[in-house]
């Protein structure tokens, strides 16, 4: 796996300062990966019901090349921080004050 450098500049440039870039990247980092293990799951659920009666120290083949599949998806932060420099995110900051 190799690491990208990113210029701080540019990722706080597309949020108020680089705690906010880092929050929003972090939160849509989180979404991918539930939607990511939703999937997996779904995916899983039919093999499992058919493994019940076999023996489970055996991995059967097809979680094995599913497992693999999801393996080698980009990571999800990774996903997250291109989201966010691409503008592909659209986000608002909450107000500390309910009344403005």
């Amino acid at each position: 796996m190799k690491i990208t450098p990113l210029e701080i500049e540019e990722v706080e440039s597309k949020a108020g300062n680089i705690y906010e870039a880092v929050v929003v990247a972090a939160k849509r980092a989180r979404q991918i990966n539930d939607e990511q293990k939703l999937e997996y799951n779904q995916r899983v659920e039919p093999l499992i019901k058919a493994d019940d009666d076999s023996d489970d120290t055996v991995v059967s083949k097809d979680k094995m090349n599913i497992s693999v599949e999801f393996e080698q998806r980009p990571k999800t932060t990774e996903s997250g921080l291109n989201e966010l420099l691409a503008d592909g995110l659209e986000f608002r900051i909450r107000n500390e004050n309910p009344e403005d």
